[in-house]
């Protein structure tokens, strides 16, 4: 799988995951942030990204702050899920 479908298929679980109707994949930008003035997530979301991670890609975030660096940007996770996951 090439980045481009990674951050494809991201992108959709994450409106999925999230509830956010509406949106399509190209509605998020690779780089703007998920948390404050980009998306605007907030920590419930960043629970669900956890979740999503360890369903999807067999990756544990045990520290926060480890999400916080991840969960920068859709590009940022894409980045950390392919030199991370398990399946």
């Amino acid at each position: 799988m090439n980045m481009e479908e990674l951050i494809e298929g991201l992108k959709l679980q994450m409106i999925e995951a999230l509830n956010l109707d509406g949106m399509t994949p190209q509605d998020i930008d690779n780089d703007a942030p998920l948390f404050g003035d980009g998306l605007g997530l907030d920590s419930i979301d960043a629970l669900e990204l956890i979740v999503l991670l360890e369903k999807n890609y067999g990756i544990k975030l045990a520290n926060p702050s480890e999400g916080k660096e991840v969960f920068r940007s859709v590009g940022v996770m894409a980045d950390y899920i392919q030199k991370h996951r398990t399946k």
